[in-house]
């Protein structure tokens, strides 16, 4: 939450009124006019508390097995884990801790905003929800540049133990920027009382929207925007190479499934970004900006404020996507799996006919 909720009695539980969030002093014209403009606009929230619980639970029922699954399975292949592997299982590591945090998210937006768990469980879930987010998204960038390196680039002569080892060293770099990037989360996140109640605050608290404004625009660019261009660039290029001809320059056809395995890749990955990132972090940056302008019309920030929201706990589908990303870009684990089917399919139509 990260709206001023009404005090009016009328208008409990169904409209937010954003609180004045510019620095203006107390006895300024404009200051005077910017407050009231912005004290008399309601934002209608209702829709959030079936939105967010539906789709959060979703995300926590499929998300917590699917990804202790693809932890479990790599985790039993560590002594000859892959670079690609490495990454995945960090990735998977993030989304799981992610995905565990859901069920205080859920009683929150199902109780209507409200908050029991106190100020520090409130910075350290929404530190989670970032941490995550962006921990995905440079962890299938690392995935994406592998992928690159391996197609445009082969690397047959690099010896594996030390691939393997820079591979952990980038994870730990990775894991170190996003604590970097996402920690002033722990700054700008609190708790508030609203309607005698307590709420935990998404982004920051409505007075500091200016404030988080610019730290906001920097975390999607760095954490977004920079690595999202990064991964067009080299599938771009992988692009090029995988659309010759099988047999053009020393193309082989036994690098044929090694092409089928990062198209597959190119396709999953491009989903996610299309799914997830993309749509969140572009209603976030004009959202940002319409609640830090002042004079911007109510019923616009309430569009925004209605969209960005929505968009919200589909950026947490990457915890789903990401197994799913596993799963098309392992063959051993695709042929296993069906030959799992395959026994339970024919154990059942041997029961059938008995």
């Amino acid at each position: 939450m990260d709206t001023f909720i009404s005090k009016a009695p009328s208008l409990d539980g169904l409209f937010a009124t954003e609180d004045s969030a510019e620095p203006y002093t107390a006895d300024s014209p404009v200051a005077i006019i910017a407050n009231v403009s912005r004290s008399n606009c309601t934002y209608k929230e209702n829709f959030k508390q079936i939105l967010l619980p539906s789709v959060y639970s979703i995300v926590f029922v499929l998300g917590i097995p699917l990804n202790s699954t693809v932890i479990l399975k790599i985790w039993r292949k560590r002594p000859n884990l892959s670079r690609n592997n490495i990454y995945m299982l960090n990735l998977a590591i993030a989304d799981f801790l992610y995905v565990a945090s859901l069920p205080l998210l859920i009683y929150n937006y199902a109780s209507s905003d409200y908050w029991p768990f106190g100020e520090l469980t409130c910075k350290l879930v929404r530190f989670q929800f970032y941490s995550n987010l962006h921990g995905s998204i440079f962890f299938l960038t690392c995935i994406s540049v592998q992928r690159y390196v391996g197609i445009c680039h082969p690397l047959e002569t690099w010896p594996k133990q030390g691939g393997r080892r820079m591979a952990w060293c980038i994870c730990g770099g990775v894991w170190l920027v996003v604590a970097i990037l996402c920690a002033p989360t722990f700054h700008f996140a609190a708790t508030g009382i609203q309607r005698n109640r307590t709420v935990c605050y998404d982004l920051s608290t409505p007075d500091r929207s200016v404030d988080y404004y610019p730290y906001g625009m920097a975390l999607t660019f760095l954490g977004f925007l920079l690595p999202f261009l990064g991964v067009m660039v080299c599938y771009c290029r992988m692009a090029h190479i995988l659309c010759r001809p099988v047999s053009y320059q020393g193309v082989t056809m036994a690098a044929k499934e090694k092409r089928d395995r990062a198209v597959r890749m190119i396709i999953v990955v491009a989903t996610v970004f299309s799914i997830s990132f993309l749509p969140f972090h572009l209603t976030k940056t004009i959202y940002l900006v319409l609640r830090s302008v002042p004079g911007v019309r109510c019923e616009t920030r309430n569009l925004f404020s209605i969209i960005f929201k929505s968009t919200r706990p589909f950026a947490s589908m990457n915890s789903i996507l990401d197994p799913i990303l596993f799963y098309f870009t392992q063959p051993h684990y695709r042929q296993s799996t069906k030959r799992l089917i395959t026994r339970v399919t024919t154990h059942q139509s041997k029961g059938t006919g008995v």
